[in-house]
């Protein structure tokens, strides 16, 4: 199961994140009480849900808050990375 995990969140967290609500769905439905927040996770933040996902079943708790901001840090960077690499390209003219 660790080596599956691994492998997913080599191929993204969006991909990790179907699997694991195909595989569990009320495991994910738990953590929110509807289905807009994941949704807007899945779309907007998904390492930070990933890694809500992941502190949900103790509670968050001191290094919790730890991991989701690294997951925050994680999808401002993947954001961050993409905007660099768009200026790379040639003849873009954006700001």
């Amino acid at each position: 199961m660790c080596c599956f995990l691994v492998a997913l969140f080599a191929f993204g967290p969006r991909l990790a994140i179907l699997v694991w609500w195909i595989y569990r769905p009320n495991y994910v439905l738990a953590a929110f009480n509807g289905w807009i927040v994941p949704l807007l996770g899945f779309i907007f933040l998904p390492w930070t849900f990933l890694m809500y996902l992941v502190v949900y079943p103790g509670g968050i708790v001191l290094f919790d808050w730890v991991l989701l901001a690294l997951g925050v840090l994680a999808d401002i960077a993947s954001y961050g990375s993409s905007a660099a690499r768009r200026r790379d390209v040639p003849g873009y003219s954006g700001p």
